[in-house]
């Protein structure tokens, strides 16, 4: 009697068991999205409410603090499998629809749109912003300066081809400030609608060509180069015309209906472009921020160095130097410099000082927080 007893037990845990097996996956799924919804929309809500605090509406948009701390506390919470990458790309669209909610805002980039620095202005801003694409960074300046945008995001430097002249010119031209930086690892692609063999033109701008060039005469010789004035256009030409293939970003390829003929051709593994986010606004301290400025110095022996004994003194980490000449009649350099650090930090402020003493012409452009490299 007690083993039919036992027997009867196994059987109805069994199945029960068998019961739970067979819920039904698209049952589940569903009531999971349902979940997701409502938690995503008082996320959402409980995000514009915390915005609605801010005492400086300006701070909705650039508040570096606030980003840093939720994507710590993301990073800590997240146990896998979804990556720090896509979570993060989620909760930026949360914040982004938040922002846009409380306060909009208009942003003007080197277009058109599926260029890096439209894929730079939606890491940093999110697609619910108002992304207008303008033709040179010469027109972003401009939109900002005349306040027909309230920020603008322009390339300012590339570890393959380095500074981009005409970003640091506009520096010396308007009286703008950089708020804001975010780093993409750059990864070309060539694109085309026939097939490697068939590809007898290649279309790119100038930079995406170089970073390539090495990887283009080992494998594509017989092709011809042009430069166009941007990857987008590129893409856009190769759509069009038989035999034409464009060097240019993966979301090109989906956008214009392209096949990635190669990918990542770059001759650089880790080619990375940091791009400018430029405004009239300062950015409070992180402990993790650049400092850039415009240094006119005596044309005379020994003053650059004289000048930049003030970083040397005060241990501040100088990151990067350019040198332009003056325009004019006058002879002479403007050195565009970026390091480590904040303007409002002590050290900062005794190398200012410092360096005020020995400058023709001081200008900070502005200090803000440095960006990890978005893949």
């Amino acid at each position: 009697m007690a083993k039919k007893k036992t027997t009867r037990k196994t059987s109805t845990s069994t199945g029960s068991s068998s019961s739970k097996r067979k819920v039904n996956p698209a049952v589940r799924l569903k009531a999971v999205d349902r979940e997701l919804v409502k938690l995503l929309n008082e996320r959402l809500k409980l995000t514009v409410g915390e915005l609605e605090q801010l005492t400086d509406r300006r701070d909705i948009w650039f508040d570096p603090q606030l980003e840093k701390e939720l994507w710590e506390q993301l990073e800590g919470f997240n146990k896998g499998p979804i990556s720090k990458d896509v979570l993060k790309s989620v909760f930026r669209e949360i914040l982004s629809s938040a922002r846009e909610l409380v306060k909009e805002v208009r942003v003007a980039y080197l277009g058109p749109q599926f260029s890096f620095t439209h894929l730079a202005a939606l890491e940093k801003f999110g697609k619910t912003a108002d992304l207008i694409p303008v033709n040179s960074i010469a027109a972003v300046f401009e939109e900002v300066n005349k306040g027909h945008a309230e920020y603008g995001v322009v390339p300012i430097e590339n570890s393959t081809d380095g500074r981009i002249v005409d970003t640091l010119d506009m520096f010396t031209r308007l009286p703008l400030r950089i708020c804001g930086e975010v780093q993409i690892a750059v990864h070309h692609n060539l694109l085309s609608r026939s097939s490697r063999s068939e590809i007898t033109e290649i279309y790119s701008k100038p930079q995406a060509l170089s970073q390539c060039r090495d990887w283009l005469s080992r494998n594509m010789p017989h092709a011809k180069l042009y430069d166009v004035t941007s990857t987008s256009t590129a893409a856009a030409l190769a759509q069009s015309k038989p035999g034409a293939g464009a060097i240019a970003s993966r979301q090109a390829a989906v956008q214009y209906g392209l096949d990635i003929v190669a990918e990542s051709i770059e001759d650089n593994a880790y080619n990375v472009t940091r791009f400018a986010i430029i405004g009239d606004q300062d950015t409070k301290p992180t402990k993790k921020d650049r400092t850039a400025l415009l240094l006119q110095i005596p044309h005379s022996p020994g003053s650059l160095t004289d000048a930049l004994n003030a970083f040397k003194l005060n241990k501040i980490n100088l990151t990067w130097i350019e040198s332009f000449p003056l325009r004019g009649p006058e002879t002479g350099y403007l050195f565009f410099l970026d390091f480590e650090g904040h303007s409002k930090d002590a050290k900062i402020k005794k190398a200012l000082t410092l360096l005020e003493k020995k400058a023709v012409r001081l200008e900070v452009l502005g200090s803000y927080p440095r960006s990890d490299v978005a893949e």
